[in-house]
């Protein structure tokens, strides 16, 4: 169905054509919320720029969760990987508080630049 249809097509409540113009406009979160967050807007007086700014931020947030996991599952890395379970003892040429520094202050990722490591993966006897 065209936007132009579901616009025109509302049936009974102005509301009746959201899920489809939603469908189309692909976004799922705000699908699945807006009927909710609408009552809740009602209900609680929101303004019409809360109920959009909170919808939006939802479907942002779940954009960006499905975008991680996705670079997840395309990394091959195994799950659960994280700095917490690696072992800094069998590489002491791997400073445990400059790495942790650097994962803290992510200015670094908000530049686009990339840390790379090198080395054995695997503790050499």
């Amino acid at each position: 169905m065209s936007t132009a249809a579901a616009t025109t097509n509302t049936g009974d409540a102005p509301g009746a054509a959201v899920p489809i113009m939603l469908t189309e406009l692909r976004l799922p979160t705000i699908k699945r919320l807006w009927a909710e967050m609408a009552a809740q807007s009602n209900r609680e007086g929101w303004s019409a720029e809360r109920l959009l700014h909170t919808l939006l931020g939802h479907e942002m947030a779940e954009r960006e969760t499905r975008r991680l996991a996705r670079a997840r599952a395309d990394s091959g890395l195994p799950p659960g990987k994280s700095l917490a379970q690696f072992d800094f003892a069998a590489v002491p040429a791997v400073s445990k508080a400059h790495v942790m520094a650097l994962a803290e202050a992510d200015s670094w990722i908000g530049q686009g630049h990339n840390l790379l490591a090198f080395g054995p993966t695997e503790h050499a006897t």
